[in-house]
Formats: C-alpha cells, structure tokens, sequence
C-alpha cells in the first residue's frame, strides 16, 4: 500500500493506493481539500497564519486516513507555495509534529518531471508525442515529450511561477471580468511565448495536448454536460480543443455567482476559473493542436509510480 501526499498552492490531496499489474494502481482511498496555502504570498513573502492553519487541519485528516489503512511507505511534497515563502519551516514543523507527516519542498524540476510521470499512461499511442500541461495554484508546468524508438523521450520541461491563485492576486476584482479576462489571458501569452520558442518542433498534426489541474478537469466536465463533477468520465476524456476554448469563452463573460451555480464548477473554484481560464487559452494558442486529452491525475499517481519503481528496484 503506498500512499502520496500533493499539497500545493490550492489544494491539499491524498492518494492511497494498491499497485496492480499492467502498470496501473487500484484506489483505496483519497481526499481532496481546498486549503489555499499560497494565499498572500506573492504579497508578504510568507505563508500566513490562518493558511498554516487550515493546511495542519487537512494534513490531520490525511494522517488519520495513512494510519487507518495501515501505511507504511508515505510520500509527501509540497509545491509552488512552499518554495516561495520564506517561513516554510514553520509548517514543516507543525507538519511533523502535529500530523506525523514529512513533508518535502521539490523543485519546479521535479513538480514538472512527476507531474509528466502522472499522466504517461495517458499518452495516445498513436500519436509522435504530447504537450503536458498542469495548471497548479501557484505555478505552471509545460512539458513536451516525444517518440523516439518507441519511448517517450523528454524534450524540454519548465515551470513558470503563475497559477490561478498568484494570478487572482495580482489582478484583484479585474479577474473577475470578461476585460479582466481578456487582459490576463494576453499576459499569459507574453508569458509563455519564450517556451513557445523552445518548442519549436512540436507538431500539432502528430502530437497533441494533454492537460491536467482543476481548470482543464472543469473545463471538460462543462464540455461532457455533466450536471456534477464525475472523474471516471473526465479522466481520459479527449476533447475538440476548439470546442474547449469555445466553453472558455463562455464562461469568461459570466461573473462569480453565476459560475458557482454551475454544478461542474461549485463555490469553491468559481472565484478562480477566469484566471485558469486565462492560462488555459494562452496555451491552447500557442500550442494549436486540434485534439487535447484531460487527465484528472498528475503528481500523486507520479509519486505512486516513483514508488513502486523504487520499492521494486529496492525490495528490502
């Protein structure tokens, strides 16, 4: 049984899970808890109070579930927000010492590198190779990876600090506007247009785009017409990238309560979707490909694979 823990600039979430063959994981347990511990940070530096407060809550319960199931090999990261702040001992510590839990700071790299990991199973086969993206909280990961010999080969990796939270902040009530939006969404394609220079053999005709994260995931169930959130019908699901963008923009002209009543999106994600509509529609036009597949995975089923490779490799 291994267990991986993501907390991340937004959510905080635990996967528990049984390796079974054909490289896949039977799904014992999992939760999922917005906790916002990026909150501020772009601003003061520091992890606030209240955010530490409500992170060592979730970390309690993601103990409790790691305990009752009886797991002994636990891995826990944390991501964008732990990097930046400058008091990120203090919630390790708490951590530790209030949930049992060590948790370890990774670098961009390695976010990126799990992150890709995650969601190789996802790859199509028939296809010279993929663009991953993984829209997080408090940073942005693109990687391009291609088909050589039969292998999937990384080409080029890197994380941009911005995701949905920093850039909420840094545009305040504008992001809460179609203006604001589009404002936003030009940023982001200034943004990312260096790493578009980067990747300048990736061939939408033969690769196409796979994105994970809670805008992408959103974004698909709006586009399946699913009255509530449903992962077995999103994870996997490939999706028109015109007809994603065309929800994009949809949406883009609705305000906070309106897409709270959407059922895919709730009241927890709405005041967020514009800024990680923005980011999603910059990459979309940047990397034109005409299909993109949705992962509802990422960095946790990385870190169970990471595992099991490890403990198969190292079985004492």
């Amino acid at each position: 049984m291994l267990a991986a823990l993501d907390l991340g600039t937004n959510n905080c979430r635990l996967l528990i899970a049984r390796p079974v063959p054909q490289d896949d994981f039977k799904v014992v347990d999992s939760f999922s808890r917005i906790v916002r511990l990026g909150e501020g940070v772009g601003e003061t530096g520091l992890l606030s109070e209240t955010a530490i407060e409500r992170t060592i809550a979730a970390l309690k319960i993601c103990a409790e579930r790691i305990a009752r199931h009886r797991v002994r090999h636990v891995f826990a990261i944390a991501t964008e927000a732990a990097r930046q702040a400058a008091n990120t001992d203090i919630l390790i510590a708490r951590a530790r010492g209030e949930a049992g839990i060590a948790l370890h700071v990774i670098s961009a790299e390695k976010e990126a590198d799990l992150a890709a990991l995650g969601c190789a199973p996802l790859i199509g086969p028939k296809y010279q190779g993929t663009l991953i993206f993984d829209i997080g909280g408090g940073s942005t990961e693109i990687i391009w990876q291609h088909r050589e010999g039969g292998k999937m080969h990384k080409r080029f990796a890197a994380s941009l600090p911005v995701g949905v939270v920093n850039l909420a902040e840094a545009y305040g009530e504008k992001a809460q506007s179609r203006a604001g939006f589009e404002t936003m969404r030009d940023a982001m394609l200034a943004r990312f247009a260096p790493l578009r220079e980067k990747t300048r053999g990736f061939d939408p005709a033969r690769e196409h785009l796979l994105g994970t994260s809670g805008t992408v995931t959103t974004l698909a169930a709006l586009a399946l017409k699913l009255p509530r959130y449903h992962r077995a019908k999103v994870d996997g699901s490939w999706h028109q990238t015109a007809r994603l963008a065309a929800m994009v923009d949809r949406i883009s002209h609705m305000d906070v309560p309106a897409l709270a009543r959407m059922g895919a999106i709730g009241p927890e994600r709405a005041d967020l979707m514009l800024t990680g509509s923005a980011i999603f529609a910059a990459i979309c036009t940047l990397w034109p490909s005409p299909v993109l597949r949705v992962a509802d995975r990422g960095l946790r089923e990385g870190i169970l694979r990471q595992m099991r490779d490890e403990l198969m490799s190292n079985p004492a």
